[in-house]
């Protein structure tokens, strides 16, 4: 089932109060007291929320497929959760949540029993919470509902406003609280008011790691270039596989049909996005577990990579409206998008990137002299930027020429249009499929 972009905002908010009300349980069933678990001060919690729309909007095609929901929706809420803990621990230096003492977890920040009980759960939600919650939607006023909706909204963008800016404030008076704990009055002058002490304290009443690093220890100014897994070395990795998933596939289709065909993502240059993504999404999520053994590595990448392609074409649909592959016509295949033969190919393109060729790619980049590479890394991010940008316009123009001959133009158009006409638009994408296509 398809659902409206308002119903999908309303389904954010319902779920997000939802996941509140599930978290003050789970914490007052441990603490035996009540505790606000939630980053806003609103009764919400919005990675709940976000989890529950990216699980509608990707993988509602797989609600009668309860296996391949719930695998898909696990690593969706892993990376949502990891991204999320990354973010928040980089505005304070110290971990929001930690499950290090489980036994199977990523890097602290998620559980495999907390993925598998929320993975259920969306799938029961994606189920049958939806269609219900769309049926008792539908009878509100429409007027009426878009307006209680924008005041939520806008109350959740103030309270999230408002928080960050706090969140910033706390992070010097914990760098203080480091140094001179028992000057506690100055601490207290220096945030202002009596509100924003009173929620200060609620957050590191409910996230008690943000007042006790416990082992962390101080960062060292490395003098390596991009060293370890950092930002840096992430885009470095993304336009250097992008660069090579290209050149392998146009070399498979050469091998495996005799032709010669443009794979590339992008208008300039042989890039591929699916290959550059996959492999910051490998390294990311599998970094700390590269010393694993090949088929550790496999068994991951084929699950995640199987996620990952199938987001990727669902992605693509809704935006552009145009299916860039479809694997129907192969046996084990999901909707199309994925195939269980292709699914192992990730898996092994997983233990191959991690043993063999993130290694040395890792190496050849921490080389780099450190003015150097900062000043092309801005270039590298300058240029694929502009490059997605151009692309994803003259996919859209390339589309509405297809939809509506006869739509009128305006300068972006017209710029379009002359640069990139149908027959440029159909050389670089050769499989590109419109939705509305028979």
């Amino acid at each position: 089932m398809t659902y409206s972009l308002s119903q999908l905002a309303w389904f954010f908010l319902i779920y997000s109060l939802l996941g509140w009300c599930l978290s003050v349980s789970v914490c007052a069933v441990r603490k035996h007291t009540f505790v606000n678990p939630g980053f806003l001060n609103l009764p919400l919690s919005p990675i709940y929320g976000i989890g529950a729309v990216l699980s509608t909007v990707f993988l509602s095609e797989l609600a009668d497929r309860p296996l391949f929901f719930i695998l898909g929706s696990c690593v969706l809420i892993t990376v949502l959760v990891v991204a999320t803990g990354v973010v928040l621990e980089r505005l304070l230096h110290r971990r929001w949540w930690d499950f290090s003492h489980h036994r199977f977890h990523l890097y602290g920040y998620v559980s495999l029993p907390m993925l598998l009980v929320l993975g259920a759960a969306a799938w029961l939600c994606i189920r049958f919470l939806n269609p219900l919650l769309a049926l008792v939607l539908g009878d509100f006023p429409p007027l009426l509902s878009r307006i209680v909706l924008l005041i939520c909204l806008g109350l959740v963008a103030i309270d999230l406003a408002f928080s960050l800016g706090i969140t910033v404030q706390m992070r010097v008076r914990l760098r203080r609280l480091d140094q001179l704990p028992q000057d506690f009055q100055e601490l207290s002058s220096l945030f202002g008011n009596a509100i924003t002490r009173r929620i200060q304290a609620r957050m590191l009443h409910a996230y008690p790691n943000l007042e006790h690093p416990g082992s962390q220890k101080p960062a060292v100014q490395s003098t390596v270039f991009a060293q370890g897994c950092s930002l840096t070395k992430l885009i470095w990795l993304f336009v250097i596989a992008a660069f090579l998933g290209d050149i392998i596939e146009t070399l498979f289709c050469r091998a495996t049909m005799g032709i010669w065909m443009s794979r590339s993502s992008l208008i300039y240059g042989p890039f591929s996005v699916v290959w550059g993504l996959g492999a910051v999404m490998f390294t990311a999520l599998l970094y700390r577990y590269k010393d694993k053994s090949e088929g550790y590595l496999f068994v991951a990448g084929t699950i995640v990579g199987g996620v990952y392609e199938y987001v990727c074409s669902v992605f693509t649909e809704l935006v552009f409206g145009t299916v860039f592959w479809d694997y129907s016509h192969i046996p084990f295949n999901l909707a199309g998008r994925v195939n269980l033969l292709y699914c192992f190919f990730w898996g092994i393109a997983a233990a191959a990137w991690m043993k063999l060729l993130y290694p040395r790619l890792s190496s050849l980049i921490e080389r780099i002299p450190r003015k150097v590479g900062r000043v092309l890394t801005v270039v590298l991010v300058v240029f694929m930027a502009c490059n997605i940008l151009i692309s994803s316009l003259a996919l859209a123009r390339y589309q509405q020429r297809q939809m509506n001959p006869d739509a009128p133009g305006n300068v972006i158009t017209d710029f379009l249009d002359e640069h990139y006409p149908n027959e440029r638009m159909e050389h670089i994408y050769p499989n590109a499929k419109l939705v509305s296509d028979p």
